[in-house]
């Protein structure tokens, strides 16, 4: 007999993130797609799931939230702490004004803070 156990969204991608080494192969900007990231732009920060490619330079993002304050920012990318919160949903992020990104392991924001 199999059993089921209903767990909440924001639990099951705690789980799946700590199960998976999010390491990946990049051979072309398609490979970020599915994937969550922390972007830095020349004038704000973003986390969020790309989910498409719009064309070369642009990326939409789900369950994206602006990042006002990131804080300490060894403890944002590795443990997922961040001072200032907006989720703002979708968002699409202009990659000519990425100055850097990283792999976000952790669940996506959903609340204000």
């Amino acid at each position: 007999m199999s059993k089921t156990i209903e767990i909440s969204d924001e639990t099951y991608d705690r789980i799946k993130d700590q199960l998976s080494d999010n390491d990946f192969t990049v051979d072309s900007l398609n490979d970020f797609i599915g994937k969550c990231f922390f972007f830095r732009t020349v004038s704000y920060h973003l986390v969020g799931r790309v989910i498409k490619r719009i064309n070369d330079n642009i990326f939409q993002l789900e369950g994206a939230s602006w990042i006002a304050d990131s804080g300490r920012f060894m403890q944002a990318i590795k443990e997922g702490v961040l001072l200032e919160v907006e989720p703002v949903g979708d968002a699409f992020v202009n990659l000519d004004s990425v100055t850097d990104f990283f792999p976000w392991k952790h669940s996506l924001p959903t609340r204000q803070k």
